[in-house]
């Protein structure tokens, strides 16, 4: 009876046959869609040579492609670190119409091809869309230049730490807000004193979704960006017309230092789970005096 009962509870898997051929089977996947890729880069890269591909990495075009891709970070990850964060407090702090409007707005960009946004913005921004004349007007150039691509850049990021603050705030409900509140900490010092260290591990795991997106965008910024070869290319644009160009070396050399950041990207990740980054769990609420007596004059706002 025992045994029966044993064997219906026996899990999918659970037979050391069936078990051996699952993890076989995941190994080898990952092997040849995963590992073989990130291999070949590497190799193809340096197949001309050491010196060949530091003058790859080192040519003017790959160096501007390379500083645009990372001035593009440098500009959306901290508007959208902001934008994610004033979102998440709205939505999980707050009551008020169309709330849930809101937040299907933020995962738009989910929802929308790149290209598509992209040429949504050459509709908007461009010479004969919406604002073009105007903005040819004023002197303002968003196309083809470094605005567009920051904007296209933001927008195709933006729900990623909005989505992670989002879930975990909530599930901390608004208890501890109210009674810093309470107590007498304003609005900033409440955000900073209880909120912050409460969601830090997950802002950090947002802003470097974020990041890697950024660098790693082809699609909207393709559009908006007009492919002008030392101008306005971001890496992954100058690698696909180094390829087109027949320059193969220089395309997986441009292509390695992808490869790393979004292997930095992806260490940096893992650590950050680590620390608890992307769990839905309820966070320990930090130890607070049950006696406002016992607390200094003024109360939280010192």
């Amino acid at each position: 009876m025992a045994g029966a009962n044993r064997r219906a509870r026996a899990r999918i898997g659970d037979a050391p046959l069936v078990r051996r051929l699952l993890i076989g089977a995941t190994v080898l996947v990952a092997a040849v869609l995963l590992a073989a890729p990130l291999a070949v880069i590497f190799v193809q890269a340096f197949s001309a040579g050491r010196a060949a591909f530091g003058a790859a990495i080192l040519h003017p075009d790959t160096l501007h492609a390379i500083g645009l891709t990372v001035l593009a970070a440098l500009i959306a990850v901290p508007v959208n670190t902001a934008f994610g964060v004033a979102a998440a407090w709205a939505v999980t702090k707050f009551d008020f119409p169309l709330k849930r409007l809101l937040v299907v707005l933020i995962e738009i960009p989910f929802s929308v091809s790149p290209v598509v946004a992209g040429v949504a913005y050459l509709f908007v921004y461009g010479l004969q869309g919406l604002f073009g004349a105007a903005l040819q007007d004023a002197g303002v150039q968003i196309l083809f230049a470094l605005p567009g691509i920051v904007l296209a850049s933001v927008f195709v990021t933006a729900p990623f730490v909005a989505r992670e603050l989002i879930p975990l705030m909530q599930a901390q409900g608004r208890d501890l807000e109210e009674a810093a509140t309470t107590l007498g900490a304003g609005g900033w010092r409440t955000f900073r004193r209880v909120t912050l260290p409460n969601i830090r591990w997950a802002l950090l795991y947002g802003v470097v979704l974020c990041n890697a997106r950024v660098m790693g965008e082809f699609g909207a910024v393709s559009v908006v960006s007009g492919n002008i070869r030392g101008q306005t290319n971001t890496l992954p644009l100058h690698i696909e017309l180094l390829y087109h160009d027949y320059q193969t070396a220089g395309a997986f050399a441009a292509a390695s230092v992808l490869t790393v950041l979004a292997l930095v990207t992806l260490a940096a990740k893992v650590w950050l789970e680590g620390r608890g980054a992307g769990r839905r769990r309820r966070p320990a609420a930090p130890a607070m005096p049950a006696d406002p007596a016992t607390l200094p004059p003024g109360g939280l706002a010192r």
